[in-house]
């Protein structure tokens, strides 16, 4: 916690796809993606992967009841951490649980129960003790989720349909933009508008720029865009996320050595890491 700054972050899941915890994966982390950005006594959360179990647990000893959560999709690797964290589970706390329209017309509640529902999971959605507020906005709007707070939103190329968000707070700005997939040749004007001029992009880097030739069609991009994307919008701090499952630490080095001299500066994200824009 950083008493003495009104806008910061810290990253509790970095991973995409599918959590991989063990000895390969202890300096970077194997969690699944969630994010903690706070602006000034308000909490916001970025998805709910398996990060979202230890973040519920630091809010509660912080007594934190009340928050906001944006999710970016509802793929299950974003999701599964909501069952398990804290304050879903408390008796008189309040989430506001925001999400883009998905493809096919699936809403947020929608998935959560469908994921919390036998065979799959032995207690229901309504289980959960927490006052949850659902809400739907159509990618591209902005709205205020707390006086001061501003988000951007802009729909982003994934199966299903995803969203990204650009946070608006104390004059400063931080960007998530995870789970998209980038064309060769091609410049995303949705996520350039988006990310324009932000003080920190945090965007998806799955994959090298090799490893994506194979995968074209899985709904992810690379660490080498992200840098071109930072360039070409005038990024102040470009975040590399959503990392492989398949790349340990050894590799993860490699890619933090190669973007720190594509792009010096920028940062491959870390559980643990804490950030201010």
């Amino acid at each position: 916690m950083l008493p003495d700054e009104t806008f910061w972050l810290r990253f509790w899941g970095v991973r995409g796809s599918l959590a991989c915890p063990g000895p390969d994966t202890i300096r970077y982390g194997g969690n699944t993606s969630c994010l903690e950005i706070n602006c000034g006594p308000h909490v916001l959360v970025v998805d709910c992967g398996t990060g979202a179990r230890l973040l519920g647990m630091e809010l509660a000893d912080r007594k934190v009841g009340a928050m906001d959560i944006l999710f970016s999709h509802a793929h299950i690797d974003h999701l599964v951490g909501l069952p398990f964290f804290q304050p879903a589970q408390t008796a008189g706390a309040a989430l506001s649980l925001w999400s883009g329209r998905f493809d096919g017309g699936t809403s947020l509640r929608a998935a959560i129960s469908a994921m919390m529902q036998a065979p799959l999971f032995p207690l229901p959605l309504d289980a959960l003790n927490a006052k949850l507020h659902f809400n739907e906005f159509v990618a591209g709007e902005s709205f205020s989720p707390q006086p001061g707070i501003e988000v951007e939103t802009a729909a982003l190329n994934h199966p299903n349909g995803a969203a990204g968000y650009r946070i608006n707070f104390d004059g400063r700005s931080v960007c998530y933009v995870t789970d998209t997939e980038h064309v060769p040749g091609e410049d995303d004007e949705n996520i350039l508008r988006l990310v324009r001029e932000a003080d920190i992009m945090i965007y998806d880097s799955t994959f090298t720029s090799a490893e994506f030739k194979a995968r074209r069609g899985w709904g992810h991009s690379t660490w080498e865009e992200g840098a071109r994307l930072a360039d070409l919008a005038g990024v102040k701090v470009f975040v590399a996320f959503h990392h492989d499952p398949g790349h340990d630490d050894d590799a993860m080095d490699v890619i933090a050595g190669q973007l720190e001299k594509r792009r010096v500066g920028s940062i491959v994200a870390r559980e643990g890491m804490v950030l201010v824009p």
